[in-house]
């Protein structure tokens, strides 16, 4: 992405709302979500969709099933993480199913048939994504497992999904994760301050604030969100890692200049410039 699509921290064009699997299950459990916590944060981004409509574009993160799938994978072969796809198409439809209760046209897409990597670096094809948008359906995306260019299957964790939407024609794109913490702690503690912006052309400084991963997870944690959203960053992006609230009375914030989010709201901003 070009400097010239970079958000400067005003009002982006597109949003991806990335919902944390943490905040709709248990990732300890292979199975387990919570379909009432997915009902309370769809009325939220439907809100936003319905405030902003073909702006708005859903992840989900994977939570139980995505993380089970690849815990439970049972060989080494070449297509041994073809379950995670059907996992977290599973995810994806409670969704969906979700958005349909509250009133709002929502269709899942599967990211393996929207990226590949290739001997000449990723391909992307997002022509469906900007035809759901202009028609008034939220796209509904997921982590999944992907095409190398070696022919095997790799894991594209929800976390780096929103890069393929950073082909230009999306931009500025501003992604918002909402995990079950307000943003990268600089202490120990759940209550300790989160560090308010980490620079993605240095962002060495925060990997000493990382707690560690537990074992259970297979997605790197705050590690791997980091990763993911400082290679976003780089690409042009605006990255926000803020807590999720099911109950809020509004996401409508995310469109707003950065500027203009509720003062009291914690969160850390990963971009290529500091907010004011």
């Amino acid at each position: 992405m070009s400097d010239d699509s970079a958000t400067g921290h005003g009002a982006p064009r597109t949003v991806v709302v990335k919902v944390g699997g943490s905040l709709v299950s248990d990732k300890r459990s292979d199975h387990d979500i919570d379909e009432a916590a997915v009902l309370d944060y769809a009325r939220l981004v439907a809100d936003l969709a319905r405030s902003y409509p073909g702006r708005v574009v859903l992840v989900a993160g994977g939570g139980a099933l995505g993380h089970g799938a690849v815990r439970r994978k049972e060989h080494d072969g070449r297509l041994a993480l073809l379950p995670l796809t059907r996992a977290t198409f599973a995810v994806k439809w409670v969704w969906t199913e979700a958005f349909r209760a509250v009133g709002l046209p929502a269709v899942p897409l599967q990211a393996m048939a929207m990226y590949a990597e290739g001997g000449d670096g990723p391909m992307f094809q997002t022509g469906v994504v900007s035809r759901l948008l202009g028609t008034g359906v939220l796209p509904v995306l997921s982590g999944d497992c992907v095409l190398t260019a070696d022919g095997d299957l790799r894991i594209l964790g929800s976390d780096h999904v929103p890069g393929i939407l950073l082909d230009g024609s999306f931009g500025p794109v501003r992604v918002v994760a909402l995990t079950d913490v307000p943003g990268i702690h600089t202490g120990r503690t759940g209550d300790s301050p989160v560090v308010p912006y980490l620079d993605a052309a240095d962002p060495s400084r925060a990997y000493a604030y990382l707690w560690p991963t537990a074992a259970w997870d297979t997605s790197g944690a705050m590690r791997g969100k980091v990763d993911a959203f400082v290679a976003h960053a780089a690409r042009g992006a605006e990255c926000v890692i803020a807590r999720g609230d099911r109950k809020a009375a509004s996401l409508r914030h995310l469109m707003a200049p950065m500027a203009d989010w509720p003062k009291d709201l914690p969160r850390t901003v990963i971009s290529r410039s500091r907010p004011a």
